[in-house]
């Protein structure tokens, strides 16, 4: 399990920071867990999670797609 911070997930989706945020707010992405006074992340598989359901509604067919493979480290 891993934890996934704002410019992270920003990077791996391709969204801006004010699309993931009216997103969460519309329930249409994963939301963040409080990791301390100010501090949010999002857990890595619920990122791929939601990134493997944007390409299957592509009608691609995807198996397990890991942030891995989306972004070379």
């Amino acid at each position: 399990m891993k934890f996934l911070r704002l410019k992270e997930v920003m990077a791996i989706t391709a969204l801006s920071r004010s699309s993931i945020y009216k997103f969460m707010s519309e329930e249409r992405f994963p939301q963040t867990i409080s990791l301390g006074d100010r501090a949010v992340a999002w857990l890595e598989s619920e990122v791929e999670e939601w990134m493997e359901e944007k390409l299957q509604s592509r009608g691609q067919n995807v198996e397990s797609v890991t942030i891995k493979q989306w972004v070379k480290a």
